[in-house]
C-alpha cells in the first residue's frame, strides 16, 4: 500500500510539472476554446490519478454562459466541475496557498476571495459581472468553505448579485463523492481541521471514489432578488443532494 501511494504521488507530480509547463508556454497565446480544452483534459487526468471516477452528468445540459453555483465539498470541487464543464472559478483565498495545485487554479483563471474583505469582494463583483459579459461560464460555492458530505450550510447572496446585473441565467450544481456501495465517501470530507496534505494521504490511501455533478434546471435572474436566488439555489442543491441518498438507498 506504501508503495502503491509513493508511486501515485510521483505521478502527480509529475502530472504538477506538466501543467506547470502548460501555463507557461501555452496559455499565453491559446485561445478561451482551447484553454477550456486543455483543463478538462488535465483535470480529468488528475482525478484518474487520485482513483476518481466521473459518472456520467447527470440533470439538464450544461448552459454555456451561465453563473454557476454549487455546493462545497472539497478541494477536488474545483477539478471536478472542471473536468465535466470547464468554468472561470471565484473562491476563497486559502485555496491561493495550496501548493502547486493553487497556481494552477489561479492560472486556469481562478479569482480568490480574501475573508472579510468588502473592498476586495465589490472589485471581484465588478470583474465577474465583466466576465459574464463576455460570455464566459463563472463557478462559485456559496457556502463560502467547504461541508459535510450530506448537510449544507447557508448560501451567501452576495455573489448572486453578478447574475442579475450581467443579465444571465443561474444554474445550481449539485456535487457529491460515494463509494462503491453509494455511500458518502469518507475520505473525501475537507473539513476545517483536515490539512491539504492530510486530505490527498486520505483519498490516496482510501478506496476509490465516484464523482457524481448534476446540472439542475437554469434559475431566470432577471428582476429577482439576489437573497431570493440564493435561497431557491439552496433548496435546488439540496433537493438533488437527497435524490441521490434516496436513489441508492433502493
Amino acid at each position: 500500500m506504501r508503495f502503491t501511494t509513493s508511486l501515485r504521488l510521483a505521478r502527480i507530480g509529475v502530472h504538477l510539472a506538466l501543467g506547470l509547463a502548460t501555463c507557461a508556454l501555452v496559455f499565453p497565446w491559446a485561445s478561451p476554446a482551447l484553454r477550456g480544452r486543455i483543463v478538462r483534459r488535465w483535470s480529468r487526468a488528475l482525478l484518474h490519478i487520485f482513483r476518481v471516477q466521473l459518472e456520467p452528468a447527470a440533470g439538464v445540459p450544461a448552459l454555456g454562459h451561465a453563473l454557476v453555483a454549487a455546493n462545497h465539498v472539497s478541494w477536488l470541487d474545483i477539478f471536478v466541475i472542471n473536468a465535466y464543464h470547464p468554468c472561470r472559478f471565484v473562491a476563497k483565498a486559502e485555496i491561493r496557498a495550496w501548493p502547486v495545485l493553487g497556481w494552477l487554479a489561479y492560472k486556469a483563471g481562478t479569482v480568490f476571495i480574501a475573508r472579510g474583505s468588502r473592498r476586495e469582494l465589490r472589485l471581484i463583483f465588478k470583474g465577474i459581472v465583466e466576465a459574464l459579459h463576455d460570455g464566459e461560464r463563472v463557478a462559485f460555492f456559496p457556502e463560502g468553505t467547504t461541508a459535510r458530505q450530506g448537510s449544507l450550510l447557508p448560501f451567501h447572496a452576495n455573489l448572486f448579485e453578478a447574475a442579475i446585473d450581467a443579465q444571465v441565467a443561474l444554474q445550481p450544481y449539485a456535487l457529491s463523492y460515494v463509494d462503491d456501495q453509494g455511500l458518502p465517501h469518507a475520505s473525501i470530507d475537507y473539513l476545517d481541521d483536515t490539512t491539504f496534505g492530510q486530505s490527498i494521504r486520505m483519498i490516496l490511501s482510501g478506496p476509490p471514489v465516484r464523482a457524481r455533478l448534476t446540472c439542475l434546471a437554469p434559475i431566470d435572474a432577471q428582476g429577482a432578488h439576489r437573497r431570493d436566488l440564493a435561497q431557491a439555489t439552496q433548496a435546488a442543491v439540496e433537493a438533488a443532494l437527497s435524490d441521490v441518498v434516496s436513489t441508492d438507498s433502493r
